[in-house]
């Protein structure tokens, strides 16, 4: 299932087949609903979502509801940001930042 144009949601249950499985890079947003700078990008997310859908998939896994996954990968603040490439995390980011300082943190693994 390739979803070009939109932030996918995943669960504990559909991590391993949604990211650790995927054919291209995964971006992650380990998320809460009840924390300000997540809900500040998110926006930043789908926008990215919409135009790097080719190079790079992006799905946003809620910590409350799938604490699991969050547990697995030591997810301790959010947002945390978390490139996967061919199952296993590339890279680590923690914290809301700008479309632009985003890009550029995530133009080494792109």
């Amino acid at each position: 299932m390739i979803q070009t144009d939109a932030v996918v949601t995943v669960t504990d249950a559909s991590f391993a087949v949604e990211v650790l499985e995927a054919e291209r890079p995964v971006l992650v947003d380990f998320t809460a609903s009840w924390c300000p700078p997540c809900r500040m990008i998110a926006p930043v997310l789908a926008e990215i979502a919409a135009e790097e859908g080719e190079r790079l998939k992006v799905v946003t896994l809620d910590v409350d509801e799938n604490p699991a996954t969050a547990s697995a990968y030591s997810v301790l603040s959010m947002p945390t940001l978390m490139v996967f490439r061919g199952g296993e995390p590339v890279k680590s980011m923690v914290g809301a930042r700008a479309k632009r300082r985003l890009l550029q943190d995530l133009a080494d693994v792109l």
